[in-house]
């Protein structure tokens, strides 16, 4: 049986088997304090799925909330302001 397949690369290469530019690697680190704070908020809503919230855990739940609020503030004057990182 042959198999038929590309001899160079090139030929077959996708757009997207590449890896990230810098300036794509720039962007996601500009990001990624958001995601973090997304991220803590999502398992904190995960870890209140199954009970009924206790004071502690609606402090925590307000904190996380306030996390992401402040990270997409602070994203959006970054990115108003022209500033890279």
């Amino acid at each position: 049986m042959n198999h038929i397949a590309a001899v160079q690369a090139v030929v077959t290469a996708d757009e997207y088997d590449r890896e990230p530019t810098a300036a794509e690697l720039e962007a996601i680190a500009v990001e990624t304090p958001l995601i973090l704070a997304e991220v803590e908020l999502l398992d904190v809503r995960i870890a209140l799925m199954d009970r009924t919230p206790s004071e502690l855990d609606k402090r925590r739940l307000r904190k996380a909330l306030h996390r992401v609020l402040s990270e997409r503030a602070a994203l959006a004057n970054r990115a108003t302001s022209g500033e890279a990182a």
